[in-house]
């Protein structure tokens, strides 16, 4: 299993059994760049979607727009998919880019799970298994509100590096920003998009990654009317349990309590008596004052408040006292994972704690795979090479790249996780603040599951009611959490409340265009 260095974990390990052979990088002579190899033509194709009883005509456009350096030689062709409304003026007519994390991963996900035009079918919380598998035509699709554009991060699905580009030109959170703004650019300008109303979209990773481009775009600019932030990851200052004050230190131990709670509560460790809702009201009042004064007291804290702790900590996650006691008050997330269930043999998901694995170790500490990744990774990687290269045409000579963790980390090789002139801890939140105070009508609505390790929505919440914004701009994020995992839209329910609330935000941010 492919380990990444620990403090990139929450948003890196999401894809790290990646299920295809990945083909190798272009060689690069000594002083010459490599040639650039023929483009495969873009594929346009025509379909209908029915969403709410009315009939939908939209045009799938997938192919690669290329980026190019200052020299304006070819660097990297980008990998899309673009579905647009027929007979829409594209001037009132929205336009939202969509794009997955990793640092790694391609976009296939959000493409064949979420808004688009289709979706895979995939168990409900449990093992989806080996195929045959359906795509089916998505009744809740956004396509009825904006046209939508999803796009794999460079070198990732068909994309390529070709002629100068390179690694350290993309690889990275600067980098990586910047070659999103560029697509961005290109695509509005050879589409004729200039006066649309903007979107971004990211999940996971590509949360940070929205941050940053939101800055990056409006500093060229470009404008934005909304971002939706999935499953978010601004702040690494609070978002690991590694003990280092780069880590976080007790934070994290707080802010993945809730999740820890919502789990046992769901895998029925705790009591079922009260609603999952009163039970996390309750978890985060104690994390936020009881909890957070007893870590902050550390070697100081009393024998009796001690014990008062590690009781409430056993109410809410259902793990006895003494394993609570040896650990210290401190149970980090992946050691969560293999206590709950390991009398069974069992550990959780980390993506989504719902699903459930066996575990070769039982004595292990932490899972070996992920649950999540077992139960539907093989749909994924399946139904999006069909329905890219069957159903819009788009066959070219080359292996579609779900994940591009096997380069990335390669070689001794990482993604450069600086940010400006930030070398320690990975922090994009003062990005968020600055294009939401430079852009006053900048709109967020984040969306979260409250069954995700990878990232927690506490977190989330507390990364954002820390922007140090002006009141008025502060109320202009709005929320919605659902009783999932990581991947909002994989659950049916949650997914028809997520387009729901996305649905009437699009309406409200729109009306005021």
């Amino acid at each position: 299993m492919l380990r990444l260095p620990w403090r990139y974990t929450a948003f890196a390990l999401k894809f790290a059994r990646s299920l295809l052979l990945l083909a190798a990088l272009p060689l690069v002579a000594a002083g010459k760049p490599a040639p650039v190899p023929p483009r495969t033509a873009d594929a346009v194709t025509h379909h209908r979607l029915v969403l709410d009883g009315r009939t939908l005509a939209y045009t799938a456009r997938a192919g690669t727009i290329t980026l190019r350096n200052t020299a304006e030689q070819p660097t990297a062709r980008i990998f899309y998919t673009a579905y647009t409304l027929d007979g829409a003026e594209r001037s009132k007519r929205a336009v939202t880019f969509l794009y997955n994390g990793g640092p790694g991963s391609s976009t296939m996900w959000l493409r064949m799970g979420s808004f688009g035009p289709v979706r895979v079918v995939t168990a409900d919380g449990t093992l989806t298994g080996p195929p045959p598998y359906r795509v089916i035509d998505n009744a809740y699709s956004l396509l009825d509100r904006t046209d939508l554009v999803f796009i794999d991060m460079p070198g990732s699905g068909f994309g390529r590096f070709v002629g100068s580009g390179d690694r350290k030109d993309f690889w990275g959170v600067d980098q990586d920003a910047a070659a999103f703004g560029q697509f961005i650019e290109r695509y509005i300008g050879e589409f004729d998009r200039w006066n649309s109303p903007r979107f971004l979209f990211g999940e996971s990773y590509g949360t940070m990654r929205s941050a940053v481009l939101a800055k990056y775009l409006q500093d060229h600019g470009i404008g934005l009317n909304g971002v939706v932030l999935l499953s978010s990851f601004l702040n690494a200052s609070i978002d690991y349990n590694d003990g280092s004050p780069v880590g976080g230190g007790d934070w994290a131990y707080i802010l993945y309590l809730p999740t820890e709670a919502a789990t046992a509560w769901y895998h029925h460790v705790i009591p079922r008596t009260r609603s999952l809702k009163a039970v996390l009201s309750d978890v985060e009042t104690f994390g936020l004052g009881e909890y957070l004064d007893a870590l902050a007291q550390g070697a100081q804290l009393s024998p009796n408040r001690f014990d008062a702790i590690v009781a409430k900590l056993h109410a809410f996650t259902g793990l006895s006292e003494n394993y609570i006691r040896r650990s210290n008050l401190r149970i980090p997330y992946d050691r969560f994972q293999n206590e709950l269930l390991r009398e069974r043999g069992i550990t959780v998901g980390r993506i989504d704690s719902r699903f459930q694995t066996y575990v070769l170790d039982r004595p292990g500490v932490s899972p070996d795979w992920d649950a999540f990744d077992a139960a539907v990774d093989s749909a994924f990687t399946s139904t999006v090479n069909t329905y890219l290269r069957q159903t819009l045409r788009y066959d070219p000579p080359l292996l579609y790249r779900s994940a591009i963790y096997d380069l990335i980390y390669a070689d001794g090789e990482t993604w450069d996780f600086k940010h400006g002139n930030n070398v320690q801890t990975l922090n994009v939140t003062p990005d968020l603040a600055q294009a939401m105070t430079y852009n006053p009508q900048l709109r967020i609505f984040s969306a979260n599951g409250v069954y995700d390790f990878a990232t927690p929505f506490f977190a989330t919440v507390y990364a954002l009611n820390h922007l140090y914004l002006a009141p008025a701009l502060q109320r202009n994020i709005s929320y919605g959490f659902y009783d999932c995992g990581h991947m909002v839209y994989l659950h049916p329910e949650s997914l028809a409340r997520f387009r729901a609330d996305l649905e009437r935000w699009y309406a409200r941010v729109l009306a005021r265009a």
